[in-house]
């Protein structure tokens, strides 16, 4: 998996952080998919880990972990657990990860499974990623993994000046994974990285 995140690939970016690739290969991802599919967790495609959601194929985990940049004491929001395994590779780089997921089923098998693996800097919380964690607030970095048609504002006031949000922007079809960085003075600046595809933004109703 680690030498096909590497490896060229037409007009994407390729050169990650060492301490991405690190994390990758500490993390088992093969633990973080359904058992009938494990053979084919370090496969470069997303697949599905049930409630209509996936987990994001390896390359644009590294692609979106690399991107926020992570040091060891910064502290992170991730909107979109799944089933848990991008907050995993968080959690190599980071203090601390929290994370929000919106299907309380996945919520719940997402923190059984990072507490019996030892993940013990993440902190899982069930509700809808649009609000942010504001009590915890100002965070280092925030990531994204579902496609949204707008940033949400609560996540960018929840950004610290000087950090980075990864986002997917846009409709299915022009969906960009969108870098934004907050400055010292509170301004946002965005840069369109690749191409991607998520699943929607979803909302409490």
């Amino acid at each position: 998996m680690v030498e096909e995140i590497g490896a060229e690939q037409a007009g994407l970016p390729t050169r990650f952080d060492a301490r991405v690739k690190d994390a990758m290969l500490k993390v088992p991802r093969h633990l973080f998919v359904p058992p009938s599919i494990a053979d084919r967790a370090y496969d470069n495609i997303p697949l599905p880990i049930g409630y209509e959601q996936t987990i994001s194929q390896p390359y644009v985990v590294a692609l979106m972990t690399d991107l926020l940049a992570v040091s060891k004491e910064h502290r992170v929001l991730e909107i979109g657990t799944g089933s848990g395994y991008q907050a995993a590779v968080l959690s190599e780089l980071a203090q601390s990860v929290y994370t929000i997921e919106i299907v309380p089923a996945l919520a719940k098998e997402a923190r059984e499974r990072l507490a019996r693996l030892g993940y013990r800097n993440v902190e899982v919380r069930t509700g809808d990623g649009y609000k942010g964690w504001p009590e915890l607030a100002p965070f280092d970095a925030i990531m994204v993994t579902a496609g949204a048609d707008e940033v949400p504002a609560p996540l960018v006031e929840q950004l610290k000046p000087g950090g980075r949000m990864v986002i997917p922007l846009g409709p299915a079809s022009l969906m960009r994974l969108t870098l934004i960085e907050k400055t010292l003075d509170g301004r946002t600046k965005s840069r369109e990285i690749i191409p991607v595809r998520f699943v929607p933004f979803t909302r409490e109703r």
